[in-house]
């Protein structure tokens, strides 16, 4: 490291260690606490909704032009027994993923009988939900490819899935860090856990935190009104996911301050199931320390292939 470097790193642990001795003062740990229990607790629900990730049951990539589906083994794609033998035919066109039923079999779509249709993906304003007895699915869209993500309201991981397991509350892994922010926001290139599927989202910045008199960094990505983190460590393969975990920020002002917080670490949906799409930590986003705060990955909440009933 030159002398210019080694000095602006200096600065930035000074810096960083006031803000963090003046937050200090006005920190409240049992409010904390109770907040991240809150956080805890919202966790669960959200992965047990209807829209969660615990009732995935299959995720099929629409590689023909034409695709049949249902649970007959005949079908191109084949689903849980739950549903009707030959539902219809999936066609990919221009606009995106046609749906054509075959005639009698009862599809919906908010409540309402549907035939022919269009289904919007996860990526446009309003995505479609169709249903069908306990099933229903959606059409995701990932670097410039097309899937059919299926859910089964009755899947049993609901019924006997386990409580997740966390790391103790840990104040000292609530930092203060600084957003440096890039000339301008870039697409940067990462990986997921699906083979050939990239992932391409817009980072404005690096963060940067100090622990322990060591300065780090980890590339921030853009999602909404907050930032997002794919991030490894020293615990992961034994202690938490393999692949990273994530982790959410308030979108900093002006002055860059933001608050990782990694007691609210969590694991990616491939934690649980086969039919997710998560993005996996970069090389420039695995830390080289352990971080022992946020969620453990437990391997018996891990729901796998079973595809339901």
């Amino acid at each position: 490291m030159n002398t210019l470097r080694r000095l602006s790193a200096v600065l930035l642990i000074l810096v960083l260690n006031a803000a963090c001795s003046s937050a200090a003062d006005d920190f409240d740990t049992a409010l904390h606490e109770a907040d991240v229990l809150a956080w805890r607790e919202s966790r669960r629900a959200s992965l047990m909704a209807p829209t969660g990730f615990l009732n995935l049951a299959g995720l099929f990539w629409l590689d023909k032009e034409t695709s049949t589906f249902g649970s007959s083994p005949g079908n191109d794609l084949v689903f849980p027994a739950a549903a009707d033998p030959h539902i219809g035919e999936f066609r990919l066109t221009d606009d995106g993923v046609v749906m054509v039923p075959r005639e009698g079999v009862a599809v919906h779509s908010e409540g309402e009988p549907v035939a022919m249709t269009l289904i919007d993906d996860d990526t446009t304003e309003k995505p479609v939900m169709i249903t069908h007895g306990s099933l229903a699915w959606t059409v995701v869209k990932r670097d410039g490819r097309y899937a059919v993500r299926l859910r089964d309201f009755e899947h049993p991981a609901l019924a006997s899935f386990p409580e997740l397991p966390y790391f103790p509350i840990d104040p000292s892994w609530r930092i203060d860090a600084t957003l440096e922010r890039y000339e301008r926001p870039k697409r940067v290139a990462a990986r997921t856990v699906i083979e050939g599927l990239g992932w391409n989202p817009e980072s404005p910045g690096v963060a940067v935190f100090e622990k322990d008199g060591q300065i780090h960094r980890l590339e921030a990505y853009a999602s909404g009104e907050r930032l997002f983190f794919v991030f490894g460590d020293r615990t992961n393969g034994r202690e938490t996911y393999p692949a990273g975990r994530f982790l959410y920020a308030a979108m900093p002002g002006d002055d860059g301050h933001l608050v990782l917080d990694f007691n609210r670490a969590y694991s990616p949906p491939c934690a649980f199931n086969d039919f997710s799409t998560c993005p996996v930590a970069s090389p420039r986003n695995r830390l080289p320390l352990r971080i022992p705060a946020g969620e453990l990955f437990d391997r018996d909440a891990y729901v796998g292939t079973v595809i339901g009933h």
